[in-house]
């Protein structure tokens, strides 16, 4: 049986049209004038999170946050966590740190203006803290945030830090700083490492491959971190014209989606990202 170990759920708050894979038809400019349906989704995972009783962490994107100032609060308002996402979710990579600061210190001001809390987590858009733009750590602890769950640890087309470490830690930035890092969860195989967090991996594996492989982190006494985005329990979304390989990725198994979230919630135990991360004495109470 497995040992029950505490996980972190969470959610990265943003719209279908804002991913990263769909940017070939989307641009920004033309966000406003898309349908939007994050909200709905959105309250749609805080009512299966209120029946299964479990609190989450929810990454929130400054530009979401400025036009749905009520759906923040009532994540609040249901003790969930509120961590930030950033504000337009551009490629960290593909921006200049003076720009990158600016959206950091925009995105969070806008939280804090609406939850009256300090927010001090953050998660990169599309995991885009990479060996090329580590210098964005360094900007994240001088603008008052003090853990972050940006850092994959594996080879992908668009993010992946491979070969540094796979369990929650204290990271040193090249300046000296220090930040709680809990980075996406992966499974360790011959010659290999897998992503297994969640997203798409959540959608494109089969469930009992992700219920094992979760369950494998559990057993080896680690914390693992799940991750999922409203419009991935959105089979109804508009469908945008891309090529095949992102078509495949964004949209195969929405429709099943919801209910293996449903399932996941029932077989493991799951709180906030800040609660996992003082459980395991990486970030001070």
């Amino acid at each position: 049986m497995t040992q029950k170990i505490t996980n972190a759920l969470t959610f990265d708050v943003e719209d279908y049209f804002q991913v990263a894979a769909l940017a070939e038809a989307v641009q920004y400019d033309d966000w406003p004038s898309m349908e939007y349906r994050v909200e709905a989704n959105t309250d749609r995972i805080l009512c299966l999170l209120d029946e299964a009783q479990t609190k989450a962490t929810f990454f929130t994107l400054g530009w979401v946050a400025e036009r749905s100032s009520a759906l923040v609060k009532r994540i609040v308002a249901q003790g969930h966590e509120i961590a930030s996402h950033g504000y337009s979710h551009q490629l960290i990579y593909n921006q200049t740190p003076d720009v990158f600061r600016e959206e950091t210190r925009k995105s969070k001001e806008i939280l804090e203006d609406i939850t009256g809390q300090a927010v001090t987590g953050y998660r990169a858009a599309s995991y885009s803290i990479t060996h090329q733009s580590r210098w964005a750590l360094d900007i994240l602890c001088e603008e008052g945030f003090t853990w972050d769950s940006s850092i994959f640890p594996v080879h992908h087309d668009r993010y992946g830090m491979p070969g540094t470490p796979r369990w929650p830690h204290r990271l040193k930035t090249d300046n000296g700083h220090e930040l709680a890092e809990f980075p996406l969860s992966t499974l360790k195989l011959p010659g290999y490492t897998l992503p297994i967090a969640g997203g798409g991996y959540f959608r494109l594996f089969p469930y009992w491959f992700s219920q094992w492989g979760l369950g494998s982190i559990n057993r080896k006494g680690q914390p693992f971190v799940f991750y999922l985005h409203p419009w991935e329990v959105d089979p109804g979304q508009p469908r945008l014209d891309v090529k095949w390989f992102s078509r495949f990725r964004h949209y195969n198994n929405l429709d099943v989606c919801e209910a293996r979230l449903q399932k996941l919630l029932s077989q493991f135990q799951f709180t906030t990202m800040t609660q996992v991360l003082r459980n395991r004495g990486v970030l001070d109470n």
